[in-house]
């Protein structure tokens, strides 16, 4: 049985962020971007974040998508603690 991965990748100066995705684990995908942009140590920012969440919801579409959108909206940094 073939799966189909997907593969996002952002270099920013010394750091390579990559991620691995399937239609399964999308959610959890952009849920951990959204950490990465939250975590001070990582040059990593929501406006990364932001692009590559685009780019995955293109990749995977869903019909709940808008929904997913009004979540993320509804997050704070405490979420990711």
């Amino acid at each position: 049985m073939d799966k189909e991965i997907n593969v996002l990748a952002l270099v920013k100066g010394d750091e390579k962020f990559i991620f691995m995705f399937d239609d399964a684990n999308r959610d959890q995908t952009l849920r951990q971007l959204a950490r990465f942009a939250a975590n001070p140590d990582l040059d990593f920012s929501w406006y990364d974040a932001a692009m590559l969440s685009r780019k995955i919801r293109d990749a995977v579409p869903v019909d709940d998508d808008l929904l997913i959108d009004n979540e993320l909206d509804n997050l704070s940094v405490e979420d990711f603690s």
